[in-house]
């Protein structure tokens, strides 16, 4: 599926189905991707500064470029059981 460049604002995208998305240029804003998959999808300057709850492997994700918030750090490393305070 290609979602380039879409906008999600205000969202509730609980296990949300990304896996294999092109996502690039996309923008959350305010979402709650708690248990969203992201698995194979390319994510390049994809914008989750001001999103919640998501858990991202960069190993299986494109993120090239992407941003995030420093808050997001613990969802780019729960793989690796880090503890970020």
């Amino acid at each position: 599926m290609k979602l380039k460049g879409i906008t999600f604002s205000n969202s509730s995208l609980i296990a949300a189905d990304f896996m294999a998305t092109d996502l690039t240029g996309a923008q959350f804003y305010n979402c709650d991707l708690y248990r969203s998959e992201f698995d194979k999808a390319i994510a390049n300057k994809v914008d989750f500064r001001n999103s919640y709850n998501y858990t991202i492997d960069p190993a299986k994700t494109k993120l090239k470029k992407a941003q995030f918030a420093l808050e997001g750090l613990k969802g780019l490393l729960y793989k690796h059981d880090i503890i970020v305070e």
